[in-house]
């Protein structure tokens, strides 16, 4: 399971604080149920676990030797926590990075295929 805590985080540069994704934990994390105040978009578990095993199998989670240091806004990082129901900022990271590298532009490419299709092509109903 991944990195789950109830106490303040550690502070930069512990060797608590530098964890990840290990061996053991990728494709996992931790969701939190929907409360009444929740947002309606929490992500599933197998959905986080679908997308971080296709990345894996893509190799994209194969050798973990990048690092990603960024400011961004702290409601930006709590509002993407309460969308999916992710606790950990790496996990988080992980999960939209997979998210991206994954995507298959299906929209586009059907947008694209809109009046290719021959009009007397019977399409059995």
């Amino acid at each position: 399971m991944a990195k789950v805590s109830a106490r303040k985080p550690e502070a930069r540069g512990t060797k608590s604080s530098l964890g990840g994704l290990s061996e053991a934990s990728a494709g996992q994390a931790k969701v939190v149920p929907r409360g009444a105040k929740a947002d309606p978009i929490v992500i599933s578990k197998a959905r986080f676990e679908a997308v971080m095993m296709a990345a894996k199998q893509s190799g994209l989670l194969s050798e973990k030797s990048g690092r990603i240091a960024g400011r961004v806004s702290r409601a930006l990082v709590a509002q993407a926590k309460r969308q999916t129901g992710i606790e950990t900022d790496t996990d988080l990271i992980a999960f939209a990075l997979a998210t991206v590298a994954l995507e298959d532009n299906f929209t586009d490419a059907f947008k694209e295929s809109r009046g290719k299709v021959n009009p007397e092509l019977k399409l059995g109903f």
